[in-house]
């Protein structure tokens, strides 16, 4: 089975992620994505040194550092007056925890991921692919993709996020599907110019209020401040197309800002524009394979984002599976089952965790 190529659903962080650890274990790899083209949707993402490590092990660590800020800690700060209320000193990441922690635009990392992946022969991405389902056997999966010939391959991989089809047609778990969890995130890009100077310093900030927080630091060299905002809030409309990045209302926002100091109430009406991104989560499972097909990322463990684990936790992932391929060559069922048994425990554990402290 070994010259069949691998196919991941999906080109986002978890599935190049995939793509890259794959090829480093020695495999061919199809990416395939719906989308015609890899938009710039998204906002800042927090990378600890448990994901910049394996981006570092697959080489494209150094490309996202051009590209990234490395803050020199975390300050939590109260949401009445901006006192800190403890520094998280995270510009030691590399002596303390081994790699660097870094703060980034999620395009960014697309960007480090997709060239590196640019540059391996054993990767090809293919945009503009819809996967319509699969049919798996002893012999390899044939993937059905809208519009185009089958793909023939020896396993199938879903990074094809929370609304994964790869999850659906596996059945995990009855009754399933996404969970919204009474929050929705908004975020925002300001121009360095429209900010204070002191919110253009290498820190990561977070703000604690009652019902919502805010985080913001900056990206680009500075030039843009990246905010997000997680308030209480009300969704009803999971399958509108753009449901992770529909266009927010100000008034709405600043509302669930009264009483707050008067630099955050500041940021909102200097957004050029808020995006508004309904929170979900998927119920935690025990099993992420079956024979030939897996999940990972969202679509194995979609999860709040108060530990802003979501990201590193598909890195992990990834990292997971290219080890379980490299220890089991040619027998991709036995890699599937190893790489949900290095994983499924500690991802069910971060999502709790991740839930609890947004509690």
């Amino acid at each position: 089975m070994a010259d069949k190529p691998v196919i991941v659903a999906g080109a986002g962080v978890g599935g190049l992620s995939a793509a890259l650890a794959l090829a480093t274990a020695g495999r061919y790899v199809i990416v395939i994505e719906r989308a015609p083209a890899l938009a710039e949707f998204g906002a800042g993402l927090q990378l600890a040194a448990n994901a910049t490590r394996r981006l570092a092990k697959w080489g494209a660590l150094e490309r996202l550092k051009e590209l990234a800020t490395a803050p020199a800690a975390v300050d939590l700060r109260a949401a009445s007056d901006g006192a800190v209320i403890a520094t998280v000193p995270v510009g030691e990441s590399e002596e303390r925890w081994g790699s660097i922690y870094l703060v980034a635009h999620r395009a960014d990392l697309l960007t480090a991921l997709t060239e590196t992946a640019a540059r391996s022969p054993n990767i090809e991405i293919r945009l503009g692919c819809s996967l319509e389902g699969w049919h798996a056997d002893g012999k390899g999966v044939t993937v059905h993709v809208e519009g185009r010939p089958d793909l023939e391959g020896a396993a199938l991989i879903g990074a094809d996020g929370l609304r994964s089809r790869v999850r659906e047609g596996m059945g995990l778990a009855t009754p399933d599907g996404p969970r919204y969890s009474g929050r929705t995130s908004w975020r925002a890009l300001l121009p360095a110019d429209s900010v204070p100077a002191a919110m253009l310093q290498p820190r990561s900030n977070l703000w604690l209020g009652a019902g919502a927080h805010l985080v913001h630091y900056p990206l680009r060299n500075a030039s843009v401040l990246n905010v997000v905002a997680v308030v209480e809030d009300e969704w009803t409309d999971l399958d509108a197309p753009d449901f992770w990045a529909s266009h927010g209302n100000a008034s709405f926002l600043a509302s669930r800002f009264q009483g707050w100091s008067e630099d955050i109430r500041a940021l909102i009406p200097a957004a050029p524009e808020w995006k508004r991104w309904p929170l979900y989560e998927r119920k935690a499972v025990r099993s992420w394979a079956r024979g030939r097909v897996a999940v990972l990322g969202d679509a194995a463990h979609a999860m709040a984002p108060f530990l802003a684990q979501g990201a590193a936790q598909a890195i992990e992932d990834a990292d997971a599976l290219g080890l379980a391929f490299a220890a089991h060559p040619g027998d991709e069922t036995a890699a599937l089952d190893a790489y949900q048994r290095m994983r499924v425990a500690r991802a069910n554990r971060v999502q709790r965790a991740s839930r609890m402290q947004g509690i």
